[in-house]
């Protein structure tokens, strides 16, 4: 999975704003850490996009309702007990 390369940096750079007056001389270097670091974990992440989520939570739907068709035909065809 691709991810956006401005909303790291958007991370990063809000990441960078929060460190104390005494590193902000070092902020361009700490956000380019912090880019790094980021885009590693997430890569590492087994993550899916919503598009891809949203294909398989309908295909789930579908299914289920499948299975209690199926059930209920089940439930019809068994004898009495």
């Amino acid at each position: 999975m691709k991810f956006d390369p401005q909303a790291l940096d958007d991370l990063a750079r809000k990441l960078g704003a929060a460190l104390p007056p005494q590193l902000r001389a070092f902020q361009e270097d700490v956000e380019q850490n912090f880019r790094a670091v980021l885009q590693s974990a997430l890569t590492k992440l087994d993550l899916v996009t919503r598009q891809e989520f949203d294909v398989q939570a309908g295909v789930l739907a579908r299914t289920r309702e499948k299975l209690e068709a199926l059930e209920q035909r089940l439930a019809a065809l068994e004898p009495p007990r």
